[in-house]
């Protein structure tokens, strides 16, 4: 049956924010003491002063999970690998299948430690005497499903001597759907330290994104963020950073009231600000909660 059940794997994902395509990364040039040029994603050791050039290329957001299928004995082993520090849900399911099902039957639901894998099904021939052919895709959302939000009251996540929102839960311009109904948006000059609201984990850091625009399907999945998971589940979003604006580290403790990043202007925006919002996952969905915060109404406001 083995030999004969043709393989295609295709891996989906699931962003925090929505699908972006492309980011700003770098690549560098550099010539070596022979006078040969070189390519690389790092500066190398050793290079002839004033050699090295950056150049600025096109990239894809980090996967939040990837699809690995291996072969078992008469029968495929579907796995889901976690990249996050915190765990994550898994949903898969065929795109195109012949002849084969799977074990328990697709679509198929996992949940997947931090850094971890996770067996999501296992799939073989319906009739061993006929050929099959399947795709496999895997969608993924950050968080546990079974996350329980205490009542926590969370500090200002800016270091600025005033405060200003200008879209607030349930702003029109952008927070119209689940991930961000209830979210802050505060207005921030590029470079404002962006302090951690609660304690927790660092799970995910995106800073590679340089543009801005307001053209949502082009740049809604391409903010700069940090998110930190709460020890109740819950997880802070911190978006819209500046390039490299991430000061912290995937797998890092940090503290309330630590600087995490630098505020920015990138992805879907008017200008430059932070947005923040506490997220939980609710069974393949992830939705923003409604929080406390110190010394700041949460008013119903849309950015102009």
């Amino acid at each position: 049956m083995s030999r004969r059940l043709a393989l295609s794997a295709a891996a989906v994902l699931l962003a925090l924010l929505s699908l972006g395509a492309l980011a700003a990364g770098q690549v560098y040039r550099w010539v070596d003491k022979q006078g040969r040029v070189h390519y690389g994603d790092r500066p190398p050791p050793g290079a002839r002063p004033g050699t090295i050039r950056s150049i600025p290329v096109a990239v894809q957001p980090s996967a939040i999970a990837r699809l690995r299928v291996e072969a078992g004995d008469g029968e495929y082993l579907a796995y889901a690998d976690n990249s996050l520090a915190g765990p994550i849900e898994v949903l898969l399911d065929f795109s195109k299948s012949s002849n084969v099902g799977g074990d328990p039957p697709l679509p198929a639901r996992a949940t997947v430690p931090a850094r971890g894998s996770a067996l999501v099904a296992r799939l073989r021939a319906l009739d061993p005497g006929r050929n099959g052919n399947f795709e496999l895709s895997l969608t993924s959302v950050p968080g546990h499903p079974s996350a329980r939000p205490q009542d926590v009251e969370y500090l200002v996540p800016l270091r600025q001597s005033r405060n200003r929102i200008d879209q607030g839960f349930g702003g029109s311009f952008s927070h119209d759907d689940e991930q961000n109904r209830h979210a802050l948006d505060f207005a921030a000059d590029i470079g404002t330290p962006v302090l951690a609201a609660r304690g927790g984990t660092v799970m995910q850091v995106e800073s590679d994104f340089s543009k801005a625009g307001l053209k949502r399907e082009r740049y809604g999945g391409r903010a700069n963020f940090v998110r930190v998971l709460h020890d109740d589940g819950t997880m802070a979003l911190y978006a819209h950073l500046k390039a490299d604006g991430a000061l912290v580290r995937v797998g890092q403790r940090v503290s309330a009231g630590q600087q995490i990043g630098l505020s920015g202007n990138t992805g879907f925006t008017t200008g430059p600000h932070l947005h923040f919002a506490v997220q939980v996952n609710r069974g393949m969905r992830l939705v923003s909660i409604p929080f406390r915060m110190r010394g700041v109404a949460m008013a119903r406001r849309s950015a102009p």
